[in-house]
């Protein structure tokens, strides 16, 4: 299979000629292969909070901070790393991106300070993920391949990521039970540098296709500053981002503190490693089955149910007795749903928007989506330190699921009509 579109003109930067003879399949594994190891890496730190803690004796809140930071910079490095991509190119972009996550991964076992986590975790790993994250993935994904294609491309990049974190977590406890926690973390740093010749199959840049296809046609091409004032002046993006940091409240949260829910509970860790693999693997099939669903519903109204079975998910497990089987089965219903809303959000930013510029407009969502990260993974260490229990937490996540279910409904997937009839 071929991808597109069929480049006869050079793009700047480290654009090499996107060429036809590039198999779809090659462009899917290096984009799902480089998410799976970005996110994989990311979404297994949790497993690590407990013996931070007691390794600096900083207290939960203190390091819920620098995790809570992480979530925030992560969002805050995409639209700009975005723009950067669509520019220069990608590969310039994930290459430094991979490096500052196996820098920041691997140097945290030596900070003894709030600052030096922030400095570790929160800045130089997690801006590392969002320079090699889902903005610019996705973005040279939707470059990359068909247009019909673009939902079920996005759904098996979102995949990748998944399996990242499902492969990831039982990586992680096995060399931390063997070798200890921070070698444990140092060792997946490593592990995040076979990353980097995907960088060398995704080069290229959106923008440059895209100002070569305008050229043919006679149209221009939006600078960054004309398409971030047209997406912002678009209520359907607003509500878009509303509903996306959400979704970033929710995850956030799961990743940094259902180890310390099920901790809590009285169960053993091993349970907080398999139930962070689960949401990996079953988001694998959420993923995909999304991916497969964007070509065939509105999708709007696909995140609308994403949203509102997260909040029956957590309503059911705060209801219930909390056993290793009710864990289990609460990870892999929140699994499926856990990474789901990223093809059709992207979807629709694309049938909004187009593919020129995708990596920032995306990039900007993703900021929206990490603000409610932060808030996610740093007030459930505060609720927990004051409280004693997450209960307040859930209760908070269960009504920012059925607002975000609800706000999704007005959105309009068509084309804004000033961009339709330009």
């Amino acid at each position: 299979m071929q991808v597109t579109p069929n480049s006869r003109s050079r793009p700047a930067g480290d654009a090499a000629p996107v060429k036809v003879s590039y198999a779809l399949w090659l462009v899917l594994l290096a984009a799902a292969g480089t998410f799976a190891l970005t996110m994989g890496v990311r979404q297994t730190m949790g497993l690590y909070l407990s013996s931070v803690n007691t390794s600096t004796g900083l207290g939960i809140a203190n390091i819920s901070l620098a995790f809570a930071f992480g979530q925030l910079w992560w969002g805050l490095t995409q639209p700009f790393a975005g723009a950067i991509a669509d520019r220069v190119g990608t590969a310039r972009v994930l290459i430094a991106g991979v490096v500052l996550i196996a820098i920041g991964t691997v140097i945290t076992p030596f900070m003894t300070t709030t600052w030096g986590l922030i400095l570790a975790i929160g800045v130089l790993a997690a801006g590392g993920a969002g320079m090699a994250g889902p903005s610019v993935l996705m973005a040279a994904s939707t470059r990359m391949v068909p247009a019909a294609q673009r939902g079920l491309a996005t759904g098996i990049v979102n995949a990748g990521g998944s399996f990242g974190q499902f492969a990831l977590a039982p990586v992680a406890m096995g060399l931390t039970a063997s070798l200890g926690w921070m070698a444990s973390m140092q060792w997946l740093g490593v592990l995040v540098l076979l990353a980097l010749p995907a960088a060398w199959i995704l080069k290229g840049n959106s923008n440059a296709i895209a100002a070569a296809a305008a050229s043919a046609s006679g149209a221009a091409v939006l600078t960054a500053r004309q398409a971030l004032a047209r997406a912002v002046a678009t209520p359907s993006y607003g509500l878009l981002a509303a509903g996306f940091m959400v979704c970033g409240f929710h995850i956030a949260f799961l990743a940094t503190h259902l180890p310390g829910v099920i901790e809590s509970c009285g169960m053993p860790p091993a349970i907080a490693g398999w139930a962070l693999a689960l949401i990996g693997l079953f988001n694998i099939v959420g993923s995909l089955g999304m991916g497969w669903a964007v070509g065939r519903w509105r999708m709007k109204s696909l995140l609308s149910l994403l949203y509102a079975t997260r909040g029956l998910a957590v309503l059911a497990f705060v209801l219930a007795p909390k056993t290793p089987a009710v864990v289990l089965v609460f990870a892999a219903v929140m699994g499926v749903t856990f990474l789901s809303t990223v093809p059709p959000t992207a979807g629709l930013v694309a049938k909004m928007f187009g593919p020129a510029n995708m990596a920032m407009l995306f990039g900007v969502l993703m900021l929206a989506h990490q603000i409610g990260g932060f808030f996610g993974a740093f007030l459930g260490g505060q609720v927990f330190q004051v409280t004693g229990s997450y209960d307040w937490v859930w209760y908070i996540d269960i009504a920012l699921a059925a607002g975000a279910a609800l706000i999704h409904l007005p959105i309009r997937e068509a084309r804004p009509a000033r961009l339709a009839a330009a």
